[in-house]
């Protein structure tokens, strides 16, 4: 089964409430959980069946909690990312500066790239950490509610970054506004269920959030950006 539509450069959204399976969903579909029943497939081949270092050229998976050594420099952090490219005998190469570099400069820390990380802001460590999965080279960045945790500065910009990166995205998020406002593509689940599958624009609705969230709503195109927006009701 096909769980979303996507286009390639622009981000999906899976969302729910605490607990409905998110982050067990974007772990599976990493190939870092094994599904209950089913397969998770990578271009028609299941990933079960594809090496760890073969998929995580593919594949990258940022963590809504990343551990990160507090003396590591940003760029120390951001070469992780090339360990899938590597033999244990294989040295370091210019190629591998260049895409670390690259991988920098697109999340804009390549000005930061000698500063220790223990001295970054929440948001420029989400960053680094999406600029690590950079580096590893993937076709698809999985990203566990990467906003969680920031003020809503970084995270819109965030959401933006992600939004704009040259591969396909797909993020775990709890804001329904930013999943209108930046993401192609939405898959909303319920108790370990998917409920609803498709654009944000054709699936939200009033309905369904009381449906998932025992909330009550107002949903109206924005005047600004066009898009579907949210109002809570007490």
């Amino acid at each position: 089964m096909s769980l979303w539509r996507y286009r390639r450069g622009r981000p999906s959204a899976c969302w729910g409430p605490n607990g409905s399976g998110k982050s067990s969903l974007l772990r599976i579909l990493a190939g870092l959980r094994r599904p209950h029943s089913g397969t998770v497939a990578l271009d028609g081949k299941s990933i079960s069946g594809i090496a760890k270092k073969q998929l995580a050229r593919r594949v990258a998976f940022v963590e809504q909690h990343g551990m990160t050594d507090a003396n590591m420099r940003v760029r120390d952090v951001v070469k992780l990312g090339r360990i899938p490219h590597h033999s244990p005998f294989s040295g370091w190469t210019a190629q591998d500066d260049e895409t670390v570099n690259s991988a920098l400069k697109t999340v804009d820390m390549l000005h930061n790239s000698d500063q220790g990380w223990q001295s970054l802001s929440g948001g420029e460590r989400q960053r680094v950490h999406i600029a690590r999965a950079l580096a590893q080279m993937p076709t698809e960045i999985l990203l566990d509610e990467p906003t969680n945790h920031l003020d809503i500065h970084h995270q819109m910009q965030l959401m933006q970054l992600i939004s704009q990166l040259p591969v396909t995205s797909i993020v775990a998020i709890h804001d329904l506004n930013h999943a209108s406002m930046f993401c192609d593509a939405l898959v909303v689940l319920q108790k370990g269920r998917i409920v609803a599958t498709g654009t944000p624009q054709e699936i939200l609705t009033e309905e369904l959030l009381w449906e998932v969230f025992r909330v009550k709503t107002r949903i109206e195109l924005s005047p600004y950006h066009g898009k579907k927006h949210i109002h809570y009701l007490v």
